[in-house]
C-alpha cells in the first residue's frame, strides 16, 4: 500500500498491511538524531523509515525579545528557552494578558491578522508529498490551550466560572483566525491537504482539567465550527490533547473529530484495550510512551509495545509517539519504533 492509501484506509477503519506511521520531534531531538545519522536530511530519514504522513504549516513572524531572555510571539504567549545539551527548548511563562482585568482589555489586545502568515512554500511541499503518494497534514491551530497560555492557565480555569464571556471571546478570536488559516492553506495547497490539526490540552495524567459540561460549553461550539470547515474541504479533522481525556471522546466525536492524538498512556482509561470501544467511530494516533519507554526501553520492548497498540485497535490506528520525541530519546530507539513491523 502507498502511504496515502494506508492512512486513508486506517481512517476509514479498513484493513492495512501495517499501521500508518507518523513522526514528530522537538528540534533538539532532531539535532541529536542528525548527529547519529551523520546527515541533516529529514526527508531522507522519513523516506527511509517509511513515514506515511508529511506535516506542513505556514510560516509566521518570529517571536520578539522582551528582555531578560523572555520572548513573545504574535499571540502574546511568552516563553524562555532552556538548554538541553542538543539545543534550546521553549518553556512557557506568564502571557501578555495574565494581568488583564476586563473584557475590554482582552478585546483591545493587538491580535494578529491572517496576513502575517506566509503560504509561499505550501503548494510545492504538498505536491512533493503527493508525488510520493503520501498523506498530508496541515497546521497547529488552537482554540483553548493557546488562549490559556496568553491569559494564564489558572486565570483561564477561573474565568470559565467567573468570567465565561472572556473565555468565549478568546476562543472566538482564535477560532476565526484558524478557520481563515485553514481556508487559505487549502487554497494554497491546491486542495492537497488530507488532515487538519487542532491542538488544546485538556487533561493531566491523573484526569481531565475540566468537566464534560465545561467541554460542551467552552470547546464544543468552536471545535464543531472548525470541523465543519475541514469536512467541507473533504478532509479529516485531527484533535490533539494530552492526558486522560477518555471522558471527552464521545463529545469529540459529536464535534466531528476524526482522529485523536496523542493517546498519552495516562492510566487505564487511555490504554488501547480500553479505548478500542470507540473503534469505528474515531481513529487513534500515537500512544507510544515518551516518558519511560522511548528514553529507556530496549528495541525489543519498543517493538512489543508498537505491536500491542496495533493489535489492540485492530484498525483505525496510526503509529506515532505519545508526544513529540523528546531530546532524552536515543536515536536508535526512534529507528527501532519504525522498524517494529519489518
Amino acid at each position: 500500500m502507498t502511504g496515502y492509501d494506508r492512512t486513508m484506509a486506517a481512517l476509514a477503519g479498513g484493513r492495512t498491511d501495517r499501521p500508518p506511521f507518523d513522526f514528530w520531534a522537538e528540534e533538539p531531538t532532531l539535532n541529536r538524531l542528525f548527529e547519529y545519522l551523520g546527515h541533516r536530511d529529514l526527508k531522507k530519514f522519513l523516506d527511509e523509515m517509511k513515514i506515511d504522513i508529511r506535516s506542513f504549516d505556514a510560516a509566521g513572524p518570529k517571536p520578539k525579545p522582551l528582555g531578560n531572555g523572555v520572548f513573545e510571539n504574535m499571540w502574546g504567549e511568552r516563553f524562555i528557552f532552556q538548554e538541553t545539551g542538543w539545543g534550546p527548548m521553549r518553556e512557557d511563562t506568564y502571557g501578555a494578558l495574565h494581568e488583564a482585568d476586563s473584557l475590554e482589555q482582552i478585546k483591545a489586545f493587538d491580535w494578529p491578522d491572517n496576513d502575517v502568515l506566509d503560504y509561499g512554500r505550501l503548494g510545492e511541499q504538498c505536491r512533493e508529498a503527493k508525488d510520493k503518494k503520501l498523506a498530508v497534514r496541515y497546521g497547529f491551530g488552537d482554540i483553548w490551550q493557546r488562549p490559556a497560555l496568553v491569559r494564564g492557565l489558572e486565570n483561564q480555569l477561573a474565568d470559565m466560572v467567573e468570567n465565561p464571556a472572556w473565555v468565549h471571546c478568546l476562543s472566538k478570536i482564535f477560532t476565526d483566525f484558524y478557520v481563515e488559516d485553514y481556508k487559505r492553506a487549502w487554497e494554497a495547497s491546491g486542495g492537497r491537504i488530507d488532515i487538519f490539526l487542532v491542538v488544546s490540552d485538556l487533561g493531566t495524567q491523573r484526569g481531565p482539567l475540566i468537566s464534560v459540561d465545561m467541554f460542551e460549553e467552552f470547546l464544543a461550539p468552536y471545535l464543531s465550527k472548525i470541523g465543519e470547515v475541514i469536512h467541507g474541504f473533504g478532509a479529516k479533522f485531527m484533535f490533539h490533547s494530552c492526558g486522560d481525556v477518555a471522558g471527552f471522546i464521545p463529545s469529540m466525536i459529536k464535534c466531528g473529530v476524526d482522529i485523536l492524538n496523542p493517546i498519552q498512556p495516562a492510566g487505564e482509561n487511555m490504554a488501547p484495550e480500553s479505548l478500542r470501544r470507540f473503534s469505528g467511530r474515531i481513529c487513534f494516533h500515537g500512544g507510544i510512551d515518551v516518558q519511560q519507554l522511548m528514553p529507556s526501553g530496549t528495541a525489543g520492548q519498543i517493538k512489543a509495545e508498537a505491536r500491542r497498540y496495533a493489535e489492540a485497535f485492530g484498525t483505525g490506528y496510526i503509529l506515532c509517539p505519545a508526544h513529540l520525541f523528546q531530546p532524552d530519546t536515543p536515536p536508535e530507539n526512534i529507528v527501532a519504533l519504525y522498524r517494529a513491523f519489518d
